[in-house]
């Protein structure tokens, strides 16, 4: 059973930056449709930012313009770097893939980002 394993995340100031990392064991990133979320508390989780299959890139509309995410097929690796960070920020966040052949889902098991002075 393939594994999403995360890093990055942590406590940032307003305004600051942090980079999110999620990768795999297997090559899972190189055909798939993959995607960062997130939950803040009391709150739904929400999509940030995702990938389409065939590769084009969507932003949820408060993260556009701060927040980039990228996949590097041949480290397996999937990442999302976040700028000019801001409080509504904080929240748990996700990497998501789903396989274009089968469909399989995979989910991380989720990183702590809190933006405070």
């Amino acid at each position: 059973q393939e594994q999403l394993v995360q890093s990055g995340g942590g406590l940032a100031q307003p305004g600051g930056s942090l980079r999110l990392s999620c990768s795999a064991s297997g090559s899972i990133f190189s055909s798939a449709f993959v995607a960062w979320y997130r939950q803040a508390p009391g709150e739904q989780r929400e999509p940030v930012a995702w990938i389409s299959d065939g590769g084009n890139i969507y932003y949820a509309a408060s993260m556009k313009d701060r927040f980039t995410i990228s996949r590097d097929n041949a480290k397996n690796t999937m990442y999302l770097q976040m700028n000019s960070l801001k409080p509504e920020d904080t929240a748990v966040y996700y990497c998501y893939v789903r396989t274009t052949v089968g469909g399989q889902v995979y989910w991380g098991r989720g990183t702590q980002v809190t933006v405070s002075s």
